[in-house]
């Protein structure tokens, strides 16, 4: 399975993914996390980004393309990935397909994780995550057994800067200017499947499970 995330802020497409990866034996390719590998590994195309995140501004999508694809390329991939954070544009979803249509592994799904502006803020605004593992905690709906300290590895747990009300809906907007167009464009390839992701992390994945089930028997 192929599978591209789509969500807002605080749908929980990390924790999906996860739980995707380990069921199904799938890599996961988070562009927050390959920006940051790239960058501290000093290859050509993290320099490239680095300049302007430096400057605040957006890592041009050539350079993005171009960060993906080359992740796409590796070994564990051969199963199936997860695709989470891209693309974000229609540009790049185009030069995604394009891409891999021309190595016959086209996209199987792409998943919209839906929530309301609400439970957004609720979430975010009570969210930590594990500094090692980054595994995802929540002091309203998932705590830790110890205050602080990931129930798996024992790292330290954090919080976002960002995560306050006022950033989280200027978050949520940004979010829905540039992803209108994106939904659209995977819409009109058949491809876009709606999960209703206000519930808890369990229920969630019981429906995303059931969203691609077609694509497990395909593929058993």
């Amino acid at each position: 399975m192929r599978i591209v995330l789509l969500g807002p802020p605080g749908a929980g497409k990390g924790t999906q993914a996860r739980r995707l990866a380990e069921r199904y034996n799938l890599a996961i390719i988070a562009t927050g996390d390959l920006f940051r590998s790239e960058v501290a590994r000093g290859t050509p195309l993290g320099l490239q980004a680095q300049r302007y995140m430096d400057r605040g501004e957006y890592v041009p999508d050539e350079i993005v393309v171009k960060m993906v694809l080359d992740r796409l390329d590796k070994p564990d991939t051969r199963d199936g990935f997860i695709l989470d954070g891209f693309p974000r544009t229609p540009r790049q979803a185009i030069a995604l397909d394009n891409a891999l249509a021309g190595k016959g592994r086209p996209l199987s799904a792409v998943l919209k994780f839906s929530i309301s502006d609400g439970m957004a803020v609720k979430r975010l605004a009570s969210r930590w995550t594990c500094s090692r593992c980054k595994r995802p905690y929540n002091t309203e709906f998932k705590r830790p057994r110890v205050e602080g300290i990931c129930d798996v590895c024992g790292g330290q747990l954090t919080r976002r800067e960002d995560d306050d009300e006022a950033t989280i809906r200027r978050r949520l907007e940004v979010y829905r200017e540039e992803t209108e167009p994106l939904e659209l464009y995977f819409w009109e390839r058949g491809l876009l499947r709606e999960i209703d992701a206000e519930a808890r992390e369990e229920i969630v994945a019981d429906r995303t499970i059931e969203a691609i089930s077609d694509l497990i028997d395909l593929s058993t």
